[in-house]
């Protein structure tokens, strides 16, 4: 069965909340833009819109989250 756009969204945002206090802390933020066929387009924002370790953030830290909570979760793309 698949999972709803809106189920997927609203699970999406549960992992940035867990996740958004470590961002928050070097001084940046994530805000998700959009879920589209299990792809999750997140802007980074403040200090990791310009970090250089931001793919490393998204990859590692924010898609693996997503990959073990999110069912029908794809990839992620970032949005600039």
């Amino acid at each position: 069965m698949a999972v709803s756009q809106d189920t997927m969204y609203e699970q999406v945002e549960e992992v940035l909340d867990k996740l958004r206090p470590f961002l928050l802390r070097d001084g940046g933020d994530v805000e998700l833009v959009d879920v589209e066929d299990g792809i999750v387009k997140l802007r980074l924002l403040g200090a990791c819109g310009t970090c250089p370790s931001s793919t490393i953030t998204l990859k590692a830290g924010i898609e693996r989250a997503l990959l073990e909570e999110v069912p029908g979760f794809v990839e992620i793309e970032q949005v600039f």
